[in-house]
């Protein structure tokens, strides 16, 4: 579910396509096979959540695993997004795009024949690679295909079919998982890649940047996936070697970037005082969603006995609201400007996020998690649009396309760092919570033996004994709280950094 609401400048990358008149052809093809590219990351960064109950008792998976499970997807697409959208430029935004649809195809068929959960996470790492070509070309054919006049009525067709497919893909994957297996969740990919393949072949005309002779920051895309791999790998498990490697490559990034002849991530934007905040922002809100979002699956499934279906159909209202509402919000940002609105929405969010936290185990969906889910959509609907324009505004024109780029991946970025350390937090909370409450119960020694040896798997351990069951399913929602509180916070922290750095200027440079 990590791409569950929609993320900031994705509408924004289209905008900053460079062609100069393009001639509009096949245009309903090109749609078609641009959207249902698109769809098949954003069902694989929203259904996924949903199987990860299934797979851990299929597979016998520790929640280290799972995490990998979501965190290799997530790390190759946040790395090298940036580099895929050059590699279109130059080579060919049709080739790398079909390039991209393969290898997410047959990393995706992988997934779902791995038979071991070591196989199943390569595969997803290899998904991700294919992800960061596949939607960046997604976006430029848009631009490249579209004349200016056509091109707003393309994007809201885009955005809008999109949004229909992260509603309806956990729902979708949730009576599939029910219905037949966790791993069709991954089958789906095949179909819409052969679809998308064939339109594509067939009425997508090839095009590449008018600057073929440009060049690619490589050294960026491989430095950025050993720090924030190395970072990842030191927090979930428990390596702090492996997380000083991490932070090394990190400054060893930002030092390559301040030098580069062409950065993947150009220094000089941060100098705007808009784009730096906007860019703080957005890590701080995306951490907090994705971070909650990785573990509420698990607490619907495996602790309040909802079936897939259901876990899948929990967070509609949220992409529903923030859909029916996106052109609201628009208005919000034309009437008070971006200001207010990601001071306001935050704070908002904040209050969603506090409302996950007051539900124990049991009752109505519609009196615990419902409201919740509301507010959060709310909150979440107000920050999207004027977050996307304070970015694009905050920078020359000629400029836009990177700053949508750095600002989408931050975003990534910050679902990558969450799972990692929101997963350290609520496993530690989890074991000392468990440890105290197993201590009060006077279990006999096999039966806590038997407990403390699934300690790894958190509300999947699986135990005959109905008090030390009980005692598991406080534990996870104690920790789960202890999540949320950090999320509150987070959002609290956007908020205050919207109010602190953001201006209203609504743009410096033009």
């Amino acid at each position: 579910m990590g791409t569950i609401a929609r993320l900031p400048c994705d509408k924004a990358a289209i905008l900053a396509g460079s062609c100069r008149s393009p001639v509009t052809t096949n245009g309903p093809w090109i749609l078609a096979a641009t959207i249902l590219g698109s769809s098949m990351v954003f069902i694989d960064g929203t259904v996924v959540n949903v199987a990860l109950p299934a797979l851990q008792s299929a597979l016998r998976a520790t929640l280290a695993d799972v995490q990998w499970v979501v965190e290799a997807y997530a790390l190759f697409l946040a790395t090298l997004l940036l580099v895929g959208g050059s590699l279109g430029d130059k080579y060919g935004r049709r080739k790398i795009f079909l390039a991209g649809v393969v290898l997410f195809c047959l990393a995706s068929a992988w997934c779902g024949l791995a038979p071991t959960i070591r196989q199943l996470i390569v595969a997803r790492g290899f998904q991700g690679v294919g992800g960061s070509m596949l939607v960046p070309g997604s976006l430029a054919l848009i631009s490249a295909n579209f004349a200016e006049k056509e091109r707003g009525r393309a994007i809201g067709t885009w955005s809008g079919f999109t949004a229909i497919t992260a509603a309806i893909g956990p729902l979708v994957g949730g009576w599939f998982i029910e219905h037949g297996s966790w791993r069709w969740v991954f089958f789906i990919n095949i179909p819409l890649g052969m679809a998308v393949l064939w339109l594509a072949l067939w009425k997508v005309p090839e095009s590449r940047a008018e600057k073929r002779s440009q060049r690619f920051d490589w050294l960026g895309g491989l430095l950025a996936v050993l720090a924030f791999g190395g970072i990842v790998l030191g927090l979930i498990e428990s390596m702090p070697a492996a997380g000083a490697m991490g932070v090394v490559a990190l400054i060893l990034l930002l030092y390559w970037e301040a030098r580069s002849p062409a950065p993947m991530v150009p220094p000089g934007l941060f100098r705007s005082r808009n784009f730096s905040g906007a860019n703080l922002l957005t890590l701080f809100l995306y951490s907090a969603l994705n971070g909650m979002l990785f573990f509420f699956p698990l607490d619907l499934v495996q602790l309040q006995g909802y079936s897939p279906t259901k876990a899948g159909a929990a967070l509609l209202p949220l992409i529903l609201s923030m859909f029916l509402l996106s052109r609201w919000s628009g208005g919000l940002l034309d009437r008070y400007g971006a200001r207010a609105p990601l001071v306001i929405g935050p704070l908002i969010a904040a209050v969603g996020f506090a409302l996950f936290a007051r539900p124990g185990i049991g009752g109505s969906y519609w009196i615990t998690f419902f409201p919740a889910v509301l507010v959060l959509g709310l909150g979440m609907a107000i920050s999207v649009a004027p977050l996307t324009t304070t970015v694009m505004n905050a920078v020359e024109q000629s400029y836009a396309g990177a700053a949508s780029g750095i600002n989408n991946a931050v975003s990534r970025v910050a679902g990558l760092l969450a799972v990692a350390v929101f997963g350290t937090l609520l496993s530690g909370t989890f074991q000392s919570s468990l440890e105290r409450r197993l201590d009060g119960l006077h279990l006999a020694p096999a039966a806590r033996a038997q407990i403390e040896a699934q300690l790894s798997r958190l509300a999947a351990a699986e135990t005959s004994d109905a008090r030390g069951r009980g005692a598991i399913a406080d534990a996870f929602v104690a920790g789960y709280r202890t999540v949320l509180w950090i999320a509150t916070g987070l959002a609290l922290a956007s908020s205050l950094s919207a109010a602190v750095l953001i201006r209203e200027e609504p743009s410096e440079h033009r």
